[in-house]
């Protein structure tokens, strides 16, 4: 494997200063979305193993990480803002055609983006993000329903998910004895600052998640009609997002390669590796 170095770059997009890391030779382009409450960080290992094959590009979401964007009240925190940040990140950096890797709040995002230009979309990685309600966990879905009535109380009442105890049980729960070891207190750490920062913002994008899920039936359209290839790498004691989300990417996409590890949501930091081999066989089987 030859060495390359990951470089830290930002672009001025407009309203948003996009940071991003890019790594790897110009070829086979694969973007990379990360989710909540982390940032470009989490795939730090990753991209080191994939990057003498594909260009890698791995921004932060408007919000999150090292990406700057208006403050709230004179910008709109919603997940069809971050998907207009994100592709107009990928029209300046002129990616075509690239393969797309997602990973929860990375999944409508990224989704938003396939089923709008599914031209541009060799191929779908997808790790624990859900684009299927029966993927839904009650642990997900309650602070939705909440939102259908919107009060200071029901939005008060989601601040405990932006706390360190929660953020480090994300990391965590799911994780076998064993594997605890391999979670990173750095990455605990780095997402919480983030949370630190702003919480009405993310409290906003809670609110908002209710318009990811309408659009399910949207991207499961996209995904019968274009049959993308599709891999399905996921943590199945993830507490948001079960299992069942995974396999119901076959529904779709009947040849759609699925995955299970013993592992919790963020499944890249206790099973990496493993999940790296199947990223590269999986895009060099279906060259891209």
């Amino acid at each position: 494997m030859s060495w390359h170095r990951v470089r830290y770059k930002k672009v001025n997009l407009g309203e948003v200063e996009m940071f991003y890391r890019e790594i790897g030779a110009e070829a086979a382009p694969v973007l990379l979305l990360h989710g909540f409450p982390t940032s470009s960080h989490m795939y730090r290992d990753l991209i080191l193993q994939l990057a003498d094959r594909h260009r890698i590009v791995a921004p932060d979401l408007p919000e999150f990480g090292s990406t700057k964007a208006p403050a709230r009240g004179a910008y709109a925190y919603t997940f069809g803002n971050l998907y207009k940040a994100v592709l107009a990140l990928v029209d300046t950096l002129k990616l075509e055609r690239f393969g797309l890797m997602v990973f929860d709040y990375g999944a409508p995002v990224g989704f938003r983006l396939a089923a709008a230009y599914p031209n541009r979309i060799s191929a779908i990685i997808t790790q624990n993000g859900n684009v299927y309600e029966v993927g839904l966990r009650e642990a997900n879905i309650q602070p939705m329903r909440d939102w259908e009535n919107p009060s200071p109380a029901n939005r008060d009442a989601l601040r405990s998910f932006l706390t360190v105890d929660a953020t480090r049980f994300q990391y965590t729960h799911g994780v076998p004895e064993d594997k605890l070891e391999l979670v990173s207190p750095d990455a605990v750490a780095h997402d919480q600052a983030i949370l630190d920062r702003d919480p009405e913002v993310q409290l906003d994008l809670f609110g908002d998640y209710k318009s990811n899920i309408a659009l399910y039936p949207r991207w499961q359209e996209y995904l019968r009609a274009t049959r993308p290839p599709v891999l399905a790498v996921w943590g199945n004691g993830d507490p948001f997002f079960a299992p069942a989300g995974a396999h119901a990417f076959r529904n779709d996409v009947p040849d759609a390669e699925i995955h299970l590890f013993d592992t919790g949501h963020f499944a890249l930091e206790t099973d990496g590796p493993e999940i790296a081999a199947l990223i590269r066989d999986f895009l060099g089987r279906k060259g891209c």
